[in-house]
């Protein structure tokens, strides 16, 4: 089996606990897989905005252009960077058991957000981030900071940014929680739509990798991106907007929370939802559309 992955090492983290799993379940040898690397559009390009350049599709098109063709048979995505539509031909069904949804904050100087004074810079490549951060601190100044998490933690003690955000799930996934200051309470910093899930995708006609995926499949995350991309979906989100979104489950029971904010931060508009795990999409598409009837159409412009 050929697994198709960005190059970066957390992407090959998340390649190589796939194919743990798959050998775990399987009883099978490592021999049998080989890790295929296939570089973006996003990792290609790393000195402009994502919003500049077009969005989700930059981490997985190169991907899923070799799984149609054949030249992998499954793709690995952390689920974030996925788009809510897929191609003619694949199918994404397959979820491994979600990590840490929380944001952290790093800084070699300060340990809070709150503890930054006026005018400190905030480095992140997120629009989310970038609205959550001058909603709360209208006061303070983000820069643009791209690249893997070795790039930003080396931005960061080079001075570019006083601070910056990354998923405590990709720093637990390299073994580097340690590098975290401190998580952020999701009630503080609702994550991104997906944070913290691997997701793995494959032609949708192929019944022997179908067969081979089912039982490493996450069910309760599996419900919890059904209506988190729902939602996202029914908002036609984008790197373009800043949207949060998180789904949790008690017992079957799913509880969706959503916000939306303006790009520059000046508002933020929240919503949460409650009910049966049955109507995931459901309990998505409905706190979509509550937030975009509050916001009204030019609310992102």
């Amino acid at each position: 089996m050929r697994i198709g992955t960005r190059g970066s090492p957390l992407a090959l983290a998340q390649a190589y606990e796939t194919r743990r799993r798959l050998i775990q379940m399987h009883s099978l040898e490592q021999s049998c897989f080989e890790v295929i690397v296939i570089k973006t559009t996003g990792d290609r390009i790393q000195d402009k905005p994502l919003r500049d350049l077009g969005g989700k599709g930059l981490f997985t098109k190169e991907i899923e252009e070799a799984l149609l063709g054949g030249r992998i048979d499954i793709a690995v995505h952390s689920m974030k960077d996925m788009p809510v539509e897929q191609p003619e031909g694949l199918a994404l069904d397959c979820f491994l058991p979600r990590e840490d949804v929380r944001d952290a904050f790093l800084s070699p100087r300060f340990e809070t957000l709150t503890s930054l004074p006026a005018g400190a810079k905030v480095g992140t490549s997120s629009l989310r981030r970038r609205a959550q951060i001058l909603y709360k601190r209208p006061d303070l100044k983000v820069v643009e900071f791209r690249g893997n998490v070795q790039t930003r933690l080396r931005k960061l003690d080079e001075g570019v940014a006083d601070c910056t955000f990354l998923a405590m799930a990709g720093l637990n996934r390299l073994g580097m929680e340690e590098a975290a200051n401190s998580p952020v309470a999701v009630g503080e910093m609702l994550p991104a739509v997906a944070q913290g899930a691997i997701g793995i995708e494959r032609r949708r006609n192929d019944e022997s990798v179908k067969d081979l995926l089912q039982p490493i499949h996450d069910f309760p995350t599996g419900y919890r991106l059904e209506a988190e991309r729902a939602y996202l979906r029914t908002l036609d989100g984008s790197c373009e907007m800043p949207i949060a979104g998180l789904a949790e489950l008690n017992g079957d029971q799913i509880w969706l929370r959503g916000e939306i904010l303006r790009p520059d931060g000046s508002e933020c508009l929240a919503h949460e939802v409650l009910g049966d795990i049955a109507d995931a999409k459901a309990l998505g598409v409905e706190l979509g559309k509550v937030l975009l009837d509050n916001a009204g159409p030019y609310f992102f412009d």
